[in-house]
């Protein structure tokens, strides 16, 4: 029994430390993705076998026999990314901690990300790769025809020589002329609990389970702890390479060392059949 328990701890062992490569591994592979947040694995004792139970009245100690490891969590690391130029005036960066909101036109889900590579369509909606729209504070999305002049006149893209963002996500369209139309603000949503965000791919994030809702968490940049709007701007991966590679081949040691434990107990349980058989 002990020798196959030692299998099922090298076993364990083998499929917990291949978990933590993948997670490197998709770390590595996103050290320049947008925004990208990197994980880290953690890792539990299994189920101990009980030979002899502690006893409160005497000195018995407990005798115990671990079972092996598993998974205990993967932990994401939302710190902020390093800041790089861009020449583009719709490459936005969050410096704080809110993060851009998106909706698809298709069946009006919401997402949240910190992926701010946007652009403005044919009609002049402010969208993100995807061509999903970007929210405003107020959760409506963003279209450079919703800029006003003073007096209240409207603009179309078509007659938009330019555009600037505050670092409050003030969008501010430019006719030919020079004449200035403000529009909407961009928004950013606050999350309370990071930790429950669901990566859906795309440097998006589900947030529902997250408690937040576009109703009260949906703000306005530079108010509270949501952090400015950085125009011309991309945050980029938080992946550390020299910490990744170091974690890389502090797993593959240990995938080694579980690899030879199920090479020694196989190699136990071949002599042990080999003596019944002589």
């Amino acid at each position: 029994m002990a020798l196959i328990n030692s299998l099922s701890s090298g076993i364990s062992a083998l499929d917990s430390f291949s978990q933590g490569l993948q997670v490197i591994g998709n770390n590595i592979a996103n050290v320049n993705t947008t925004a990208f947040k990197s994980g880290s694995t953690s890792f539990a004792d299994s189920f101990s076998n009980t030979l002899q139970a502690a006893s409160p009245s005497s000195d018995t100690a407990a005798i115990q026999i671990g079972s092996g490891v598993q998974l205990n969590g993967i932990n994401t690391d939302f710190s902020q990314g390093t800041m790089v130029q861009t020449s583009n005036v719709t490459d936005l960066a969050v410096s704080g901690s809110g993060y851009f909101v998106v909706k698809n036109p298709s069946n009006s889900a919401t997402s949240a990300t910190r992926d701010g590579s946007f652009s403005f369509d044919s009609s002049g909606n402010l969208i993100n790769a995807q061509g999903f729209q970007v929210l405003d504070s107020t959760g409506a999305a963003i279209s450079v025809s919703n800029c006003k002049s003073s007096a209240g006149a409207a603009i179309t893209y078509a007659n938009t020589s330019s555009v600037t963002i505050g670092t409050d996500g003030t969008v501010t369209a430019y006719d030919s002329a020079g004449n200035v139309y403000s529009g909407q603000k961009i928004g950013l949503l606050s999350v309370t609990n990071q930790s429950k965000l669901m990566n859906q791919g795309n440097n998006l994030y589900d947030f529902s389970a997250t408690g937040s809702t576009l109703a009260a968490n949906l703000g306005a940049a530079s108010s509270g702890s949501l952090g400015a709007i950085e125009s011309g701007r991309l945050e980029q991966s938080n992946v550390d390479l020299t910490t990744q590679f170091g974690d890389m081949i502090t797993a593959q040691r240990s995938f080694q060392a579980a690899s030879r434990v199920i090479t020694i107990s196989d190699s136990i349980l071949n002599d042990i059949v080999n003596l019944k058989n002589q």
